[in-house]
């Protein structure tokens, strides 16, 4: 299990050359933390496209991956160059469906890791601890049973 820090995954995308885009849209949810880091560098508008086929264990839920909802962004007169963003993918199927939904747009799809037109972390073949997924080191998420104080406001006249 290789465990990333968000230093480390920026630092990457900051050197990546992204081609030219007019949207990013994550698949959510394992996308939606990527795709707004890549959104907000390359100042583009994010959209999400909800697709579910893995339960939290990581388990194949569904015999494929199914679509839950679309953002309505493509149509015939207003083809778009959309860069499709997941954390992981390693058969592409999901991927495939997300494309499948802009057939007028330019797809070009990528990944912290796994099978895309670009990948961050080529080099990685095992599993991923993401900082910001629940029990990963260093997540900076308290666990349930620990009380979070608040935080004292000034007052301010």
């Amino acid at each position: 299990m290789v465990t990333l820090d968000f230093l480390e995954i920026v630092g990457r995308l900051k050197a990546m050359a992204f081609p030219p885009v007019d949207r990013v849209v994550g698949v959510a949810t394992g996308g939606i933390v990527p795709a707004s880091l890549v959104a907000y560098q390359l100042e583009r508008p994010l959209s999400l496209i909800h697709i579910n086929y893995r339960a939290p264990d990581n388990t194949p839920r569904h015999p494929a991956p199914q679509l839950l909802a679309s953002p309505a962004l493509d149509s015939p007169g207003e083809p778009e160059r959309i860069l499709l963003v997941d954390d992981v993918s390693v058969t592409g199927q999901t991927l495939a469906l997300a494309r499948r939904q802009f057939p007028h747009s330019q797809v070009i799809t990528f990944v912290l890791k796994g099978q895309a037109d670009y990948v961050l972390f080529p080099e990685i073949d095992s599993c991923v601890h993401w900082p910001w997924k629940l029990g990963s080191p260093g997540h900076g998420l308290a666990p349930a049973s620990t009380p979070i104080e608040p935080i004292p406001r000034s007052k301010t006249p």
